[in-house]
């Protein structure tokens, strides 16, 4: 594609500028900040604006004696802007591409970044304490993006195995260019948030708001099999009702009803019970650094 050198783009077509009458009356009064004639006689818009918004903002913090002109160039003045720069053709970070990423294609990593961002959002919501129903409005944004991940989709329709990550699907053909250094960093990371692990200085926290419990839990019993920290089989016998998963090499048992809180099991075969969902300093340190001291948590929500 032919793109425009810099020198030649927000120029502002001579008559077109000179069609507003808030732009001739700014110039008389020698305001810049909507829109200035530089020393070859073109126009342009106030090189700080990144988008139309910034340009209506520029609008509303004129001086009262614009209002009337403001009225009634608003619309001409935002015309103007799109016309010169076209964002809706906007066509990434270059007028050329890789065959996988033109336009059309989907940037599976970039939906990646945006569950993450979601989840990040709403657990900044949950720690403000938000609505039940904002939170269950954004857990809802949270699993709809998640389900257009490709793991979700058939190998037909994502063009490679599912539960691999690629970074780009262009419309006429199937994933390609593998994603691994960066999609799967986001979706783990996503998935941890699903789960509801965050550290806070030295505790380690549990709240899985976000958690799909339906999806999630055993419809019946089953076992677990896994190495522990020092490398040893070991076996877990799991209810219905209940999500395993380790953090650590801690395995982590979600059960629902009788919380909240938190059962922590030592290697004597003991344990203790925390109330609420946080482990203190000392239990946190013991799992972080893989001591083999706790070898068991049984979360209560």
């Amino acid at each position: 594609k032919d793109l425009p050198r810099f020198t030649s783009k927000n120029c502002i077509p001579t008559a077109r500028a000179e069609a507003s009458e808030l732009v001739a009356a700014l110039r008389s009064s020698g305001d810049k900040t909507v829109v200035l004639k530089d020393r070859n006689g073109v126009y342009h818009f106030n090189g700080m604006f990144n988008n139309v918004n910034s340009l209506n903002d520029a609008l509303d913090q004129l001086p009262s004696k614009y209002d009337a002109l403001v009225s009634k160039d608003r619309a001409l003045l935002s015309s103007i802007f799109e016309e010169v720069f076209d964002h809706k053709s906007f066509t990434g970070r270059s007028g050329t591409f890789f065959g996988y990423e033109g336009l059309g294609s989907i940037y599976w990593h970039m939906v990646s970044k945006l569950l993450l961002a979601v989840e990040e959002c709403s657990h900044q919501a949950i720690d403000q304490g938000a609505t039940e129903e904002q939170i269950e409005s954004l857990k809802g944004h949270f699993h709809e993006i998640f389900e257009g991940i490709g793991v979700h989709k058939s190998p037909e329709i994502y063009g490679a195995f599912s539960t691999d990550p690629y970074s780009h699907t262009p419309y006429w053909k199937g994933a390609q260019q593998p994603g691994m250094t960066g999609q799967v960093k986001e979706d783990v990371m996503s998935r941890f948030g699903e789960l509801g692990i965050t550290l806070e200085g030295e505790l380690l926290k549990f709240n899985p708001k976000l958690l799909n419990w339906e999806a999630e839990l055993l419809n019946v019993a089953s076992e677990f099999n896994y190495f522990d920290v020092k490398g040893q089989p070991q076996t877990l016998n799991l209810e219905p009702q209940t999500l395993l998963f380790t953090y650590c090499q801690v395995p982590v048992i979600y059960k629902r009803g009788g919380g909240p809180k938190i059962e922590i099991h030592s290697v004597e075969g003991s344990f203790e019970t925390v109330e609420g969902l946080t482990c203190n300093a000392a239990q946190t340190q013991a799992i972080l650094n893989r001591t083999g001291e706790v070898v068991k948590l049984v979360v209560f929500i």
